[in-house]
């Protein structure tokens, strides 16, 4: 075995083991966990809520063990609420988003008009935790989402790829690595900083006009690093760090998605800013 592939397999398996150490274990399988009343194709907007809500599953995730929580959280408050599998790869179950980011965004593209067609909406929000927070701006600004959606929430959003705390900066140390990435998983490939993906998503800008974006991170992220990088540039943005609202919270990139309440009064504020709230410590509770 030549050298560098000695070092090689440790290398792919110490990105593979950051990138699952970032998931919990599945709370249950996807095809018959209890959805907690959500992905209701017979729910029609009220209202107070127009727009049904589309949730976005990160890389490694699915579409129950990544909203759990948030699903159940925001069918509570009257949203209809759905969420969507993208990015599989044949042979593997539970573990998505992993398949072309492109692709994936055609399958949300797909999904959101079936959404729209149940519901009888004419627009919907976007809510995404990492990749899921990133993917869906390929859909607004290349395959005609912007017409289609109000507003795009993104949960520690790797809008600028992710560095996993600048492993992915060691590849080019190792030849043959970063090929190796794109043939097995092209997802996490289309992550690292500078790919070709995300070369051409943020060319030209951020944002689209008529989409409102909220960005919400955490300094302790250890996956789309620099925290910093998650936040977007353009009008109609708001970007927000949860430690200003909760200096005590210590969620890091999976914990945000998963189970935290301060963040998910935060995503509640942005899905409905005319009836927003002061997000505190205290919003853990609520």
């Amino acid at each position: 075995m030549l050298p560098w592939k000695r070092v090689l397999r440790p290398l792919a398996a110490l990105l593979l083991t950051a990138a699952v150490a970032t998931l919990p274990a599945a709370t249950a399988h996807a095809a018959t966990a209890p959805s907690s009343g959500w992905n209701d194709f017979s729910c029609k907007p009220s209202t107070a809520h127009p727009h049904p809500v589309v949730l976005v599953h990160g890389t490694l995730g699915n579409s129950v063990d990544n909203w759990i929580s948030l699903a159940p959280y925001l069918k509570d408050r009257g949203y209809c609420v759905y969420s969507l599998d993208y990015g599989q790869l044949t042979g593997v179950p539970l573990f998505h988003g992993l398949g072309p980011i492109d692709t994936s965004a055609e399958q949300l593209s797909a999904y959101v008009d079936k959404v729209l067609a149940a519901t009888g909406a004419t627009e919907t929000d976007l809510v995404g935790h990492s990749q899921g927070g990133m993917m869906p701006r390929y859909y607004l600004k290349f395959l005609g989402g912007a017409a289609k959606v109000n507003a795009l929430v993104g949960i520690a959003p790797d809008n600028h790829g992710a560095t996993l705390s600048g492993l992915t900066n060691l590849l080019p140390y190792f030849p043959g690595a970063e090929d190796l990435v794109k043939a097995t998983t092209p997802g996490l490939a289309d992550q690292i900083p500078g790919s070709a993906f995300l070369t051409k998503l943020n060319a030209g800008g951020d944002t689209v006009p008529g989409v409102r974006y909220t960005v919400i991170a955490t300094k302790y992220d250890e996956v789309a690093t620099p925290w910093q990088s998650q936040y977007l540039s353009g009008s109609g943005v708001r970007n927000v760090l949860l430690q200003d609202l909760c200096p005590l919270d210590l969620s890091e990139h999976v914990a945000i998605g998963l189970f935290d309440r301060i963040a998910f009064h935060e995503v509640a504020n942005a899905l409905d800013p005319a009836h927003a709230t002061a997000t505190t410590c205290a919003s853990a509770f609520s």
